[in-house]
């Protein structure tokens, strides 16, 4: 069964179309095609972000998601790979088909270069953790975010978490990661209004926000591990402490070092210990006397 949902997601994995066109000097170009997921996403603006902006410049490859989060990017045939694919849901318009509803607030999720398979908050972890840190791969990244989450060694964290928990070995487990991912992108809409100005990104901001996901990443995954949604004490005060940090920076300038938000640790029990008879995250919320700020 697991078998028969690989088979289908890796379907969706990057496919490459190369033409030469009909006239003599048309450049080459290539399909570029994927899945974007909260749960997934119809109506959502997804380009190559050449220029590193996390927003769309005007003349980027750009196209929308269509029925089942699917996309299909035309670029030049030499760009394949080179760039991230960007995604932004869109207020009003960007329908979240785990509800049926249009999602009330802009954000942007991304993958690294040439992983733009399946488009995801936890893609978006990935691509940030690797920004962040000079010199990680995306094997290290993929690594502590396994270790963030929880997960098992067999997890595929840029897989597609939605068709995962139809069925398969790690059902289960994929579902447990489709909630985690959930409330991340929650979070992420709940700063769109320091974050987000139309279109437009503050760079240093989405940084920061990125980070202080990451800190407490353990936190927001047993928060959904437990059934609880946005609305518990722990996520309540998560959002009211991003809003205050992300207030007090300058809404001028691009990216800071947020390196140490992001610091490369992948062994499992710096994130997790087994107490009461369940796994709980170690410490408290970060940012302080939390897990990373321990060590």
């Amino acid at each position: 069964m697991w078998k028969r949902v690989t088979a289908v997601t890796s379907v969706l994995t990057v496919g490459i179309i190369a033409g030469c066109g009909g006239g003599g000097g048309t450049a080459p170009t290539a399909t570029v095609s994927g899945v974007v997921a909260d749960g997934y996403l119809r109506g959502a603006e997804v380009f190559l972000d050449k220029n590193g902006t996390y927003q769309w410049d005007g003349t980027e490859p750009r196209t929308f998601t269509g029925p089942g989060g699917t996309y299909s990017l035309t670029v030049p045939a030499g760009d394949v790979g080179k760039y991230p694919v960007v995604v932004r849901a869109m207020a009003g318009s960007t329908v979240d088909e785990d509800t049926n509803q249009a999602v009330q607030n802009d954000y942007v999720m991304s993958a690294p270069a040439g992983a733009g398979s399946f488009v995801s908050p936890l893609s978006t972890m990935v691509r940030e953790k690797m920004e962040a840190t000079p010199g990680m791969t995306m094997a290290q990244a993929m690594t502590q975010l396994r270790n963030q989450l929880n997960m098992p060694a067999g997890m595929d964290l840029l897989g597609d978490y939605v068709a995962g928990s139809q069925a398969g070995q790690y059902q289960s487990q994929y579902q447990a990661m489709h909630q985690a991912a959930r409330q991340m992108a929650g979070l992420m809409a709940s700063q769109a209004g320091l974050v987000m100005n139309g279109s437009s990104v503050n760079m240093g901001r989405y940084r920061l926000m990125m980070g202080e996901i990451n800190q407490n990443l353990p936190q927001i995954a047993d928060n959904a591990y437990q059934g609880m949604g946005m609305g518990s004490s722990f996520m309540t005060a998560m959002q009211t402490q991003m809003q205050t940090k992300l207030a007090a920076m300058p809404s001028t300038g691009g990216f800071g070092n947020y390196s140490g938000m992001f610091r490369n640790m992948t062994t499992l029990h710096a994130f997790w210990n087994y107490s009461g008879s369940r796994w709980q995250p170690t410490g408290g919320m970060m940012g302080g006397s939390g897990m990373m700020g321990s060590r």
